[in-house]
This record gives structure tokens, sequence and C-alpha cells, in this order.
């Protein structure tokens, strides 16, 4: 422990030493070309179906989603009272054993949340209705609805597939089902690459999504309350924030996932309720201007303005792809924790992981782009043509003067805990290439408080860009796993719904005769 904060620490040292505004410079000259070739050129190479232009990975996550809610005859709808059940105790099957796994299954899932409940929610949100309208909402709602069903199946396999040590530690995630499951069908050198691939991704995504756009976008607000980038101590010195939040960020998850979850089952519901609560104060108090609002998400879903790029498709693709950023499902990453809770029932933690995306994406993202489009007709020309957060700053600011403080409290907290989760989701991947050791945990900690630093500097363009790329990567070998563990899936989730009675393949009551007339015509039927 003691080596591990002095090598964080003399890392610390080395990356201040250089001059903010080279180190802010040299980032985005070397960053920006790579990240805009591989979202462009590779990763969002489009197709071109039905008079327009699709990236082909957007249709991967949606054809995932679909075929994982067909599959199970739409779980979304019929497990989410389980999924309730589930989380708040009420249903615990009396299997469980506090004994397998390190986490209970509302701290596992305050734990994905965090990773996924981040400034996607917020900035993200706001990208999306400035770049393709209003009506991408409808089109972000509906991939997180299908997500739902995505999450699920990731959740089942993560739990099923884990690999528990002799300490009682737990490694999961994609790269595990991908290796146990793939090789016990026989599939062992397909397994093998497509779990370093989808690894090397994570890492990746973890330095970009989890780590650099969170940051970047809190030191973007940051600088915002504190005067603007002509006035903002931190806009000529950004890594000092970086510094700041690294250090935490570093001395947190050196413990582990318990350490984690201590810290994000309580932040995690306190940042969720006080966005909720001032979001609702800004659309009770232009409560009047609701019906307008909704009638013009839903029209421009189908029939967006001539100013939004690629019309229908460009309104689709932003919702999508902010929709993914959001929630994250079919990604893979949320597996990573809820393979560490305590309980042998791989379908139980996969029906509370259904409510990750609902919360995340229809919840959140959607009050959001509600106070967006609620309120951007009245704010000032310069505001009209902001993005992202100080978007959704001058919006609160529309109500309440002192509203964006309480956004900037909610954007730190939204990026500590996402950079916290994804601090854990990197380094199972990382452990999973180069062993679970000590030595090898903590070169990925150092790695990763150091780009923390580097991120606030970044260009914010660049860090989307680069973000995007690597999170619907991860999605390749993630979806091919779960499509062809999909029967393990489904026997799982028929096993267990028999097993406890519950969702749509519970057994039908028995009905008692009450009298001997009954029993003379049941007997009579027989």
């Amino acid at each position: 422990m003691k080596k591990a904060i002095l090598y964080i620490l003399s890392f610390f040292a080395f990356a201040t030493s250089c001059s903010a505004m080279s180190l802010d410079e040299k980032i985005d000259a070397m960053v920006a070309p790579a990240s805009d070739f591989l979202s462009n050129k590779i990763v969002f190479y489009p197709l071109h179906i039905f008079g327009g232009e699709i990236p082909a990975i957007i249709l991967w996550l949606i054809i995932g989603g679909l075929v994982c809610f067909v599959a199970t005859r739409g779980i979304p709808v019929w497990g989410f009272k389980h999924a309730i059940e589930v989380v708040t105790g009420k249903h615990k099957p009396a299997e469980e054993s506090v004994e397998e796994g390190e986490v209970s299954s509302f701290q596992a899932l305050m734990t994905a949340l965090s990773g996924t409940v981040g400034l996607g929610n917020i900035a993200g949100v706001a990208v999306a209705v400035t770049l393709g309208g209003p009506g991408a909402l409808v089109w972000m709602v509906l991939c997180g609805f299908l997500g739902m069903a995505s999450k699920f199946a990731e959740a089942t396999l993560g739990v099923k597939y884990r690999k528990i040590k002799l300490d009682g530690t737990v490694s999961g995630g994609p790269m595990y089902y991908i290796m146990y499951g793939l090789t016990r069908m026989k599939l062992r050198w397909f397994a093998l690459p497509l779990a370093i691939f989808f690894s090397i991704a994570c890492i990746l995504e973890g330095f970009g999504g989890g780590n650099m756009f969170q940051i970047n976008m809190a030191t973007q607000q940051l600088i915002y309350i504190t005067g603007g980038d002509s006035i903002s101590f931190f806009a000529a010195h950004s890594w000092v924030f970086g510094l700041t939040i690294a250090i935490i960020v570093g001395a947190i998850t050196i413990g582990g996932i318990k350490s984690i979850v201590k810290i994000t089952e309580k932040i995690v519901p306190v940042m969720v309720i006080l966005y909720l609560l001032t979001g609702l104060i800004i659309v009770a108090i232009n409560w009047a201007h609701i019906p307008e609002a909704i009638h013009t998400i839903f029209t421009e879903a189908i029939h967006p303005k001539a100013a939004v790029t690629g019309g229908i498709f460009g309104c689709i693709i932003w919702g999508m792809r902010r929709s993914v950023q959001a929630n994250e499902a079919g990604v893979g990453s949320a597996p990573i924790a809820y393979s560490a809770v305590q309980s042998k029932e791989p379908v139980s933690q996969g029906f509370v992981a259904l409510l990750e995306p609902f919360i995340a994406t229809v919840i959140i993202c959607n009050l959001t782009g509600l106070i967006v489009v609620l309120t951007m007709p009245y704010l000032r020309p310069e505001a009209q043509a902001m993005t992202g957060a100080p978007l959704v700053s001058e919006a609160f600011a529309s109500v309440f003067p002192f509203f964006p403080k309480i956004l900037a409290v909610v954007i730190i907290l939204f990026a500590l805990s996402t950079l916290i989760s994804w601090s854990y989701y990197g380094v199972k991947a990382w452990s999973f290439l180069f062993g679970e050791s000590q030595q090898s945990t903590v070169i990925f900690q150092l790695i990763y408080c150091v780009v923390i630093i580097i991120g606030s500097s970044m260009n914010m363009q660049s860090v989307i860009d680069f973000t995007d790329a690597m999170m619907f990567t991860m999605a390749v070998p993630n979806l091919l796993a779960v499509y062809i563990l999909m029967p393990v899936i489904l026997k799982e989730l028929k096993a267990y719904c028999i097993k406890y009675n519950v969702g749509i393949y519970k057994l039908k009551p028995i009905k008692l005769p009450k009298n001997k007339e009954e029993e003379n015509e049941v007997s009579s039927a027989k």
C-alpha cells in the first residue's frame, strides 16, 4: 500500500513538472488526428441503406437489443416488477449465500450506475439535442428501453462465468464469459482472441469515456462557474483540478471493489436525487410549455428540421450514440461490477441490471433533454449557440442564477463516481491480460490517474470522438458472445422463473374445488 502511494505521488510530481500550456497543445495535437481517424473512418463507417447513412456499429447495437428483447419475450416489460423486488430485498432466494461474492445487489447496482450515470447523461444529452434535434430524445429512450434487455443478458453471464479466488475476491465481465463460456462450447480458438480484443478495448475506453471525457466536462463546468476562459484560474491551469481529482480517485480505488462500493452506494443516490429535484423544479416552473415541448420532441423524431445534418438518420444516430454513452447497454462494462455480487443466482442480478438503463436513460437523460428543449427558446443568443455541459448550465440558470453552482456540484460528483467505477473496470481488463498481481494493479492505477490530469487539458471534441469509438468497439466482441451464449441465458432464465414462480415462465395456480359438486366435476373431467 505504501509503495503504491509513493508511486502515484512520484508520477504526479513528474506530470505536473511540465508547463500546462505546452501540455494542452501537445496532447490535443497528438490525440485529435488519431481519434478522428478511428471514429470516422473505422468505428462509425457508414452503411448506405434506405436512402441514408447509418454507421454499421449503430445497426449492430440495435440488432443486439432487439435480439435480447425478443429472445427473453420482452423482459424489460414483464421483468421490471421483479427487478424492484430483488433490489429492495423483497425477493431473496433462500439459497443465497453471502460467502460468494463481495457486494450486495444494491451495491452492485450503485457501482454500475456510478459508471453509467455520468456526464453523458448531462453533456451528452445536450450534444444530442443540439446536433440531432429534439427528436433525438425519442430514439435515445427507445434505445435505452431495448438496452434493458441487453443489460439483463450481460449481467446474467457476468455472474455465471465469474472467477472467485480463494481469498473471496471476484473477477468477472465479458472477457471471462467470452473465455469460459465459449470454451465450454468448444470455441476456445475463437474465445481467446475475442476476450483479448475486448480487454484492450475496455482499457482504452476506461482511459477515454470513463476518464478523459468525464474529467474534461467537469473541468469545463468548473471554469464556466468560476468566471469563464478569460477570468477563471482553471482556464490556464486545468491540470490543477485534474491533479486534485486524480489524488482522490487513487486514494479510493486502491482498496478495490469493497472500498469503491462504500463511496458509490452513498454518492450515487445523493447525486441522482439532487439532480432530479433541481431538474423537476425547472420543469415545474416551465409547466405551461411542456405540451409544446413534447409535441416538438415527437414531431422532430420523424421530421427533424433542415438544420439537423443527415435528416432523420442524423436524428436517429445522435440519439442512439448518446443513449449508449449514457447507459452502456451492449457494451459489456457493467457486468464487471455485477459479477462481484453476493449471489448464487446469475439471473437474479440480471433482473437488477434491468433498472440501470431505465434510471440512466429513461429518467435522467429524458429529464435533461426536456429541460434543454423547454428552456432553449428563452435563452440568450450566445447560450443557444452553446453545447454540452455549458448549455445545460445555462438552462438551469434560466430559472435561478445560482442553479449552475448546484449543477457544477452534480457534474463533479457524476464525473468522480464514473472515474472511480471505470478505474475498477479497467483494472479488471488489465489484470485479465497481464495477471492479477498487486504490481500489475498499481501500474494500471498509476497510468489511470495520470490520464485524469491529461484529460482535464484536452479539447472536448477529440475526447468525444475517442470515447465513442472505444465504447462502440467493446460492443462487437461482447454482443458476439451474448448471441452465442443466448441458449445458456434462456435456460438459466426459465429455470429461475420456474424455481421461484416469477415472470412468464411461472407455474399457473391450481384451482382447488370448493365443494363436493366441483370435486365431482373435476373427477369426471379426469
